[in-house]
């Protein structure tokens, strides 16, 4: 079978190299020119440990080719995959433009029977939309079926994920479809859960809202252990040893950013918000989240004097480590109020770099930790990259001007870095432990 992923994305990517390692012949197919350019010459879009070396290693075996010639590939391809994006509107609502493109393309060229499998993430509803447009962009009726297929990716982990997800999730009204889609995955070590279209495409947002809602629901916690004199990593650690709960995103910081979590969460308001129904829980998990970093900017503030005039190292602008996505990422919020405080900002991240329009003689990117701590007043971590954990602290504490450190993310040893003369303050920390 000959596979096309719409969108060279990083789901596009990543769900082509999955299908590609699986042994299937898989053509990626992208408007951008250039973009496919960089992808034949083994060079991914973006950073995601694992997938370049995958990615050399299938061009060398011809497994997988890319291109921007829509109407040939699909003729050649007996199976497309929908892997373009789904940006939000401004009211939170998905953006199916993209979708809504690639649908009407799909039925305009193409020849013979196709499996079209939705992996983008989209409203529920969108399974059938796309049936109508493909039904209306036809010259002549030629039969197809349209299946839903979300992913679940983690970026940093999208290789792991891929190749042993926790679920597999099919939603399809067609039991012919249904068995076409399994075979692709026959390979995978991972449980199939079949079901509607629309309640596979209502998993995938539920799914990122419940997490969501734990790592809120958490740094709301932290933020009444400031007040009271309690640990949550305390806290974190005697919940999570309950079976029922678990101790998987519990872990209190600054917020949760990047491509998916805020995206699908403000596209599920938006659907409920259509259908007359108020999720209560959900608009609160947003609101926690706006406004957990700048809660404890105002503590850290108060602990350093003023942030006015103070020249403050942000380490790790990525929303999670092993990623360069800066997209709703917390650190981009601090990096904002800081500049609003009139202080002096030098940055640092092992791999994501700041959009060149952002720096200026008050922002500066440098390439290593210990120029961007140089004669700093304090530092903020932002990231959990392993590369700051590992650091000799000690060193670093002698290149500062103050040794104020703001563990945005209760990565380090709040215990050892006040050994070592650290004014360390973490998130979730009593009043006693940040003195």
């Amino acid at each position: 079978m000959n596979i096309l992923i719409m969108g060279m994305g990083y789901v596009g990517v990543a769900t082509a190299l999955l299908l590609t390692e699986l042994g299937w012949q898989v053509t990626g197919l992208d408007p951008n020119k250039s973009r496919i350019r960089t992808l034949s010459h083994g060079v991914l879009p973006f950073y995601e440990p694992g997938l370049d070396e995958m990615l050399r290693t299938h061009l060398a075996s011809r497994r997988i080719t890319f291109t921007s010639e829509i109407g040939q590939a699909i003729d050649d391809n007996e199976v497309i995959f929908l892997c373009v994006g789904t940006p939000s509107g401004s009211d939170g609502s998905a953006d199916l433009q993209f979708i809504k493109e690639a649908a009407e393309s799909i039925g305009k060229h193409m020849q013979g029977y196709r499996l079209i499998v939705i992996k983008s993430t989209v409203p529920v509803g969108t399974n059938e939309q796309v049936v109508q447009w493909i039904n209306q962009a036809q010259p002549s009726a030629i039969p197809f079926d349209v299946v839903s297929n979300p992913e679940f990716l983690r970026e940093g982990s999208a290789l792991q994920d891929a190749l042993e997800p926790d679920r597999i999730i099919i939603g399809s009204d067609n039991d012919q479809a249904t068995e076409l889609l399994r075979s692709l995955y026959k390979h995978v070590n991972g449980p199939v859960v079949v079901t509607k279209p629309k309640t596979a495409e209502l998993i995938k947002y539920a799914a990122n809202a419940f997490l969501a809602s734990k790592i809120s629901y958490m740094n709301e916690l932290a933020r009444l252990c400031t007040k009271m004199g309690v640990n949550i990593a305390d806290v974190a650690v005697g919940i999570g040893m309950d079976h029922r709960i678990g101790p998987h995103f519990l872990r209190a910081g600054i917020g949760y950013g990047g491509s998916c979590f805020p995206k699908d969460i403000h596209a599920l308001l938006f659907t409920a918000r259509e259908h007359d129904v108020d999720l209560t829980i959900l608009e609160k998990v947003v609101q926690v989240n706006q406004t957990q970093a700048l809660y404890y900017m105002n503590i850290w503030e108060q602990l350093l004097g003023s942030f006015n005039g103070k020249t403050i190292a942000v380490l790790g602008i990525s929303f999670k480590p092993d990623t360069d996505d800066i997209r709703e990422a917390p650190a981009i919020g601090i990096i904002s109020k800081l500049l609003e405080n009139s202080a002096v900002i030098r940055v640092h991240d092992p791999i994501a770099k700041l959009p060149k329009s952002m720096l200026s003689k008050h922002l500066k990117q440098f390439d290593s930790v210990e120029k961007t701590v140089q004669n700093c007043d304090a530092v903020i971590l932002c990231s959990e990259w392993k590369q700051y954990m590992t650091m000799d602290w000690e060193q670093l504490k002698r290149r500062l001007k103050q040794p104020y450190l703001f563990d945005g993310r209760n990565m380090l040893d709040g215990a050892q870095m006040t050994a070592q003369g650290y004014h360390y303050s973490g998130i979730g920390m009593s009043w006693t432990e940040i003195k």
